[in-house]
């Protein structure tokens, strides 16, 4: 779920906002990971307690409804997977005499070899961990060097200067929107040998939101010191001038590390959570589960060669990302009011809380949307 969740465009994202809000960014933070925290908690225990994955549960209680997540959850993830595996090849581009284009196939190519392997899972498992703590340890070497001020972050973080719905809707739309809530769960749930306690669940599902909040606040003290010597970030590709800046052709080929870190990462776990989604529509996806993925990263490499750095697409996407996560954490929630289970009752907080973070991203989303279309098509 984390290593999903971190892909090119949460380091561009956090970037960018970051240079918007400064110091203030750190609210903005604080806001998206309590809300992370309640819409994955939710999610995690409500299919690991019905042994179903998000689309077949919803079918059962209200037929259709899991087709309808299902198309939603592909749509964002094939969209999302164009722009992780263009960063990736950016990545490459970054650390070696290579194209963009042709980094991007031999990132596509790398991604198909671990799906191909006898055991899938434990091959995902390691390479996500492994490419996981390299991610976190560069962006640590990096804030020690920019050496941000902790003083105001701490103050700004409890009492911004400004608050900021876009920033808000887009980052809890990058961390636990789309595919990224069912990531984990879909995970244990394809797991047939392991047997885990509902402590487990919980623990795992908050463990993966700190995880991406580390990774988010690291990148966030790195832009803010930089920004705050004075260094003007590159508008063509602002994180990679933060490692720049700090480290100088050093950093920019770290970056280039910890951007196909990211985007390869999340170019696996989109193409399974994608595919975990596929099986509720016909046996075959389940039947020929490598082929499905492996057409899943093809396709994305695809589009990716043919019309180039999908920017409108990943802003739209984002967009709608927004509305998927109260379609769907409000569409699990309705289910555990409508079902009862002998073995497990979800916590009446959880669920409450659910319903107030369903009402608060849907209506922050729509206030992005009317904000951002007109931007967008001007």
């Amino acid at each position: 779920m984390a290593t999903s969740a971190i892909g090119p465009g949460f380091l561009t994202q956090t970037t960018v906002f970051t240079q918007q809000l400064m110091a203030s960014m750190g609210f903005v933070i604080l806001v998206s990971v309590l809300i992370d925290i309640v819409a994955q908690l939710n999610i995690w225990q409500i299919l690991t307690a019905n042994n179903k994955r998000g689309s077949e549960l919803a079918n059962e209680v209200l037929p259709g409804s899991g087709h309808v997540l299902t198309i939603l959850i592909c749509i964002g993830g094939l969209a999302f997977n164009i722009g992780n595996i263009s960063g990736a090849g950016l990545g490459l581009n970054i650390l070696f005499p290579v194209s963009v284009e042709a980094g991007s196939i031999i990132s596509a190519v790398i991604a198909i070899v671990i799906f191909l392997s006898k055991d899938i899972s434990k091959a995902m498992d390691v390479f996500v961990k492994l490419l996981g703590i390299v991610m976190l340890l560069l962006m640590l070497y990096v804030v020690i060097f920019a050496q941000p001020p902790l003083g105001e972050v701490l103050h700004r973080t409890f009492q911004p200067s400004t608050i900021n719905l876009t920033s808000i809707v887009t980052l809890v739309g990058g961390t636990v929107g789309g595919y990224i809530t069912f990531a984990g769960a879909h995970r244990l749930l394809e797991d047939k040998s392991a047997t885990l306690t509902m402590k487990e669940v919980k623990r795992s599902a908050v463990n993966g939101i700190v995880l991406t909040a580390c990774m988010r606040i690291l990148l966030f003290l790195a832009v803010l010191g930089v920004l705050t010597k004075g260094f003007q970030l590159n508008p063509a590709n602002p994180t990679a001038s933060v490692f720049q800046s700090v480290l100088g052709v050093t950093g920019y080929k770290l970056f280039g590390i910890m951007l196909w870190s990211a985007a390869i990462t999340s170019v696996v776990g989109s193409a399974f959570t994608s595919v975990t989604f596929l099986k509720t529509l016909h046996p075959f996806f389940d039947r020929w589960q490598r082929l499905t993925i492996i057409s899943f990263i093809v396709i994305s490499t695809s589009v990716f060669l043919y019309i180039g750095k999908p920017i409108l697409i990943l802003v739209l996407v984002g967009a709608l990302n927004g509305f998927i996560l109260p379609f769907s954490l409000g569409l699990m929630l309705w289910i555990m009011m409508k079902r009862k289970l002998d073995h497990y009752n979800h916590p009446k907080w959880l669920l409450w809380s659910g319903w107030i973070v369903v009402l608060v991203m849907l209506w922050m989303s729509v206030i992005t949307v009317i904000n951002e279309l007109p931007k967008l098509f001007s």
